[in-house]
This record gives structure tokens, C-alpha cells and sequence, in this order.
């Protein structure tokens, strides 16, 4: 039987840290725009900041859904899924917001994540306040054997300069505006704080 709990404390935050892989909901206000879901999992690039607090690096890549529907209208859901042990979904529900790297917070919140997961294609920091924490049974998730991350998104983008991963992403469609047209990631990049 699932249950709400107050805080993300002990055991939860223990099994948040613990999973290699989470997901990422969002949507448009617009009954037809599309929902988004993004699979998360490099190591380090997640932080239970406070008993409410979450914070994950947001990287290039192929769109900038998650961050569009925050700056629309902040719904965000995280969730974890236990593929080994005991059979356990978490999720938070909340208000999340991107960082972007010329925000003040930004190099503050940048020191509560592992230096090794920082990487050249981190584009913002995105801000999650918990509204809900709840968990609920896991079982029908599949058992599966977690062998390590993939390091390829890191050899791609580790490659680039700042300057060409702020042309990369002035190329792509769907950076700086979303799929259903809402602004998204400012471009050009600001650059990275010192």
C-alpha cells in the first residue's frame, strides 16, 4: 500500500540516491501540447538538497521540453523505480524551475553535486520544491542488473568548446523554443560563471 510521507528523509532520500535512473514529467498547460518524459541517470548529477529540495543538472541534448513547460507553468514530477531489492516506486510531485548559468544561485548550487558530473553541455540547474513525496509498490517493475553508465553523451560534448556547444544548440530545433512553440532555453548561452 502506497503512502505520503512529509519529508525526504532517511530511508527515502537513502533509495533516491541509491537508483542509477529516474524520470521526469512535465506538460504544457495546453490540453493538446505534449507531455514530456526524460529519462535522468548520469552518476552525480543529482541532489537531495533539503527535506524538500531536489536539484538535477540539466545537459544538452535533443530538446528543451522539461525546461520550457517549467518556465510555463513549473509542474514537474521525479520518479524512481527500484529495479533490484525490495520492489519500491517514489515519486515527488512539485514546482520546479531552471537555473539558467547566468542566474546568482547558480554556482551555489552547482557545489552540491559531484565536480566529476559537471560536464561542458550543462545548460542550467533545475530547482525541484516537493509539493508531494509519496511511494507506492513496485510490483511489476521488472528485476534488472545495472552495469554502468553510459559515457557517451560525455565524449560527445567534452569535445566542444563552450562556444560550439552555444552553437549546437542554436542549430537544433525545439532548444530554444518547445515543440508546441513555448519559449525554452535562452539563446545564446550565457557563459558559465568563473
Amino acid at each position: 500500500m502506497g503512502k505520503t510521507y512529509e519529508k525526504i528523509d532517511g530511508r527515502l532520500r537513502d533509495f533516491i540516491e541509491r537508483q542509477p535512473v529516474y524520470f521526469v514529467a512535465t506538460a504544457p498547460l495546453a490540453a493538446d501540447g505534449h507531455v514530456n518524459l526524460s529519462p535522468k541517470g548520469r552518476s552525480g548529477t543529482l541532489a537531495v538538497i533539503d527535506e524538500l529540495t531536489l536539484a538535477y543538472l540539466d545537459f544538452g541534448g535533443s530538446t528543451a521540453e522539461t525546461i520550457a513547460h517549467l518556465r510555463e507553468n513549473g509542474r514537474i514530477t521525479l520518479m524512481w523505480c527500484a529495479f533490484d531489492g525490495p520492489p519500491t516506486v517514489v515519486r515527488v510531485h512539485g514546482r520546479g524551475e531552471p537555473v539558467f548559468r547566468d542566474d546568482d544561485r547558480f554556482a551555489g548550487l552547482l557545489r552540491h553535486f559531484d565536480p566529476a558530473a559537471d560536464g561542458s553541455a550543462l545548460r542550467a540547474i533545475v530547482l525541484v520544491k516537493a509539493d508531494r513525496v509519496s511511494d507506492s509498490c513496485g510490483f511489476a517493475v521488472p528485476l534488472m542488473d545495472y552495469r554502468a553508465d553510459r559515457d557517451l553523451h560525455v565524449q560527445y560534448f567534452d569535445r566542444k568548446t563552450d562556444e560550439e556547444f552555444n552553437t549546437y544548440c542554436e542549430g537544433k530545433p525545439y532548444i530554444g523554443t518547445s515543440i508546441d512553440g513555448l519559449p525554452a532555453l535562452p539563446l545564446p548561452l550565457p557563459p558559465r560563471p568563473e
